[in-house]
């Protein structure tokens, strides 16, 4: 062998890690987020500033072991081949070193299905289907908000204690209310067994004929409704509900109803006496979450919704995972954040290493309408970790990474 062809030997591995050292030296963190802003804006808004609102504090402390964050969103129109599209642009564009993002189920899965293709780390903060990291579960994928099945799951105890017998469901014909129904009928009947599904309606998401829809429902006459409706469905299912005195008698147990995204759409419209998840943003009484309204008060003059905390809590975690993983590395991150622990708002979270879900909770309670606007009360905060499959029913549920 010449001394050419051993200089070059001895080279390539050099050149290899002067490389992987200059990317590292670079002076930023690019996240690329990808969400549906138009289709959703009272809860992505607050969203978005409670990301600008954790960029700039990461970025006033020094970074991310150095590097400042830069962040780019990207609009998906609601619609999972555009959030597909956007997802490319950043990698090959922008060339982010994460992606995150994600609002509705089927657009979560499908950027998740992406991140396995691409083999890029993906955080999803906000789509709640469990196929995100069960069944459709990948290495590249993890996801902040608490899911379907962990508030359902909350909401099944208190839904017994009411000792009804007659059941309807209402919910959005699409990832996320189904898997929501189907679990709430599971956990329900297993924990009482005499319990009867009198009816059931699916309208598309957008699209609900809410008089149509409370007719079939009060029809039925069930004792009680499981509501999954959420946005501007919720707002017409629960017009149309008071107008008909659907709710008049009977017992609602809803999913999410208790977001001020929500109830302050619904303004004096709000019913009372729901049993609701949902973040009752006044009235939490502790120094992480103190310290956050604080901050987001101060920055953009308004309260904040759940949006807020899930867009801050998104980007502080991608940044705690950057610092312990000490590399922009795929597979570094993936072994960071396989148990990784940060404080949020509501409290320390960890993602679990079995399946990619962190710990963070929701509060439930009732809601009031409270001269003309709609608050939480007699609320209290269900720790995640309590409300997840054990790792055994967790290997059952997802393929091998």
């Amino acid at each position: 062998m010449n001394f050419f062809a051993l200089s070059l030997r001895r080279l390539i591995p050099l050149l290899a890690t002067l490389s992987a050292c200059a990317l590292w030296a670079q002076d930023t963190l690019k996240i690329g987020e990808i969400n549906s802003y138009k289709a959703q804006p009272a809860f992505l808004e607050p969203y978005k500033k409670g990301m600008e609102l954790a960029v700039e504090e990461v970025n006033a402390q020094g970074g991310v072991n150095g590097k400042k964050i830069v962040l780019f969103t990207r609009d998906d129109n609601a619609n999972p081949g555009d959030a597909v599209r956007a997802a490319e642009e950043l990698l090959s564009r922008e060339r982010v070193d994460v992606l995150a993002g994600a609002f509705l189920s089927n657009i979560g899965l499908a950027l998740g299905d992406f991140a396995k293709q691409r083999k890029v780390f993906f955080l999803a903060g906000e789509p709640l289907t469990d196929k995100m990291v069960w069944q459709n579960g990948n290495r590249y994928t993890f996801r902040l908000r608490a899911s379907t099945y962990m508030q359902v799951a909350m909401l099944v105890p208190e839904a017994v204690k009411l000792r009804k017998k007659r059941w309807a469901v209402v919910y959005p014909n699409y990832e996320y209310g189904q898997s929501a129904a189907a679990t709430f009928k599971q956990l329900l009947k297993a924990a009482q067994p005499d319990v009867e599904f009198v009816a059931e309606q699916a309208p598309a998401f957008g699209k609900i004929e809410a008089g149509a829809v409370t007719q079939a429902l009060a029809d039925a006459k069930p004792e009680a409704i499981f509501n999954v409706l959420f946005a501007q469905d919720l707002t017409k299912f629960v017009r149309e509900g008071n107008t008909r005195g659907l709710f008049e008698g009977r017992e609602v147990v809803s999913l999410l109803t208790g977001e001020p995204e929500y109830l302050d759409a619904l303004k004096d419209e709000t019913p009372s006496g729901w049993v609701v998840t949902g973040y009752p943003w006044s009235n939490i009484d502790t120094a992480e979450h103190k310290a956050f309204l604080s901050a987001y008060q101060k920055r953009f003059a308004e309260y904040p919704r759940l949006g807020s905390v899930v867009g801050y809590t998104e980007i502080k975690a991608i940044a705690e995972g950057v610092k312990k993983a000490k590399s922009l590395e795929t597979e570094k991150l993936i072994t960071a954040f396989k148990g990784l622990s940060l404080e949020t708002p509501f409290g320390k979270i960890t993602f679990r290493a079995e399946d990619h879900q962190s710990t963070m909770g929701a509060f439930v309670g009732k809601i009031k309408n409270d001269n003309g606007k709609g608050v939480m009360v007699d609320y209290k905060y269900m720790d995640g970790a309590k409300f997840q499959p054990s790792s055994e029913e967790i290997r059952k549920l997802r393929a091998p990474d």
